[in-house]
Parts: C-alpha cells; structure tokens; sequence
C-alpha cells in the first residue's frame, strides 16, 4: 500500500514513462500477435493498460480522462500511445487533486469487497507492470525491438559492447 501520494505520483511517473516506451515500439501490424488462438493479442493488452485507468479510477471516484471501458482497441497503434498519454497524465492529476495522504486507509468498494485506498494505487501500478511482461513476449514474437525497462534488454546489451546476460 502507497502511505504518501507524493510517493505514488514519483512511481507513477518512472511506470508510466516505461509503459510508453514499451507502446510506442508497437505497430499497426504487430497488434494482433498473440501467442495462441485462445491468447490475447499485443493490441488488447495495450489497449486493456488504457482502459483499466478510467475503469478502476472510476470505481475508486476518479473521473479519469479515459475511453468507456466497452471501447473496441483501436487498430492503430498511435491511438493507443495517445489515449494512454491521456488517460496516465489524468490519472495522476486526478490523484494529486483529490486525494490526501490521510486518506489512502480509507476502504472503497471495489470488485466485490473493500479495497484501501492506498492499495487501488497499488494495483494500478502493477497491474500495468504485469500485462507490460506479457507485451515483451508478444513484441518478440512480432519481431519488434523490446526496450529495456528495469535493466538493459538484449539489444541494448549489444550497443554498450558486452554480451546480454544469459
């Protein structure tokens, strides 16, 4: 659980930042990748990122600047980044403005029970954090370039001269 705003927005910002770097690699054509017919595709997952800010923000009284969550994922990539631009930044600001430290103990409910304050934070964060590992696989997959994100990715291994980690 985030004890401070101040502390969620500093992660926010480094989270966010890092799941742009990993939706403006994607292209129109690498959306539909998934890895089985049954499996989600790079487009959904991406897409879900952007709609589950104004979803669970909205659950937790946060009007966040988000597509309905009945949204169909656009089949251009540019429209995701622009709408996740959007909606992090509102997330955030929303946040910054509404909510106070003394407030994230404070239950909510949300999905069938109470959720703290302070832990919906937390989901958001990591729930963005989880679907960004599912999208490096299906970027590989795609044959795109995945960026390193809490350390260097292969190819970045590459260009500071050294061999990537096995």
């Amino acid at each position: 659980m985030y004890p401070t705003i101040d502390l969620f927005l500093k992660d926010w910002d480094k989270e966010s930042e890092a799941t742009l770097r990993i939706l403006t690699r994607l292209t129109d054509a690498s959306l539909p990748q998934r890895v089985g017919p049954e499996g989600r595709t790079l487009g959904f997952l991406a897409w879900h990122i952007v709609l589950t800010l104004g979803e669970m923000g909205g659950k937790a009284g946060l009007e966040v600047l988000s597509p309905p969550e009945d949204s169909p994922e656009p089949i251009i990539a540019s429209g995701i980044v622009a709408a996740y631009k959007a909606a992090s930044l509102s997330l955030a600001q929303r946040v910054g403005e509404e909510w106070r430290d003394d407030m994230l103990g404070d239950e909510i409910p949300m999905y069938g029970s109470a959720w703290r304050r302070g832990d919906i934070l937390d989901s958001l964060v990591h729930h963005q954090i989880h679907h960004r590992g599912q999208m490096t696989v299906l970027m590989r997959q795609a044959g795109l370039v995945v960026p390193g994100i809490y350390g260097p990715a292969r190819e970045e291994w590459a260009k500071m001269g050294m061999q990537p980690m096995r």
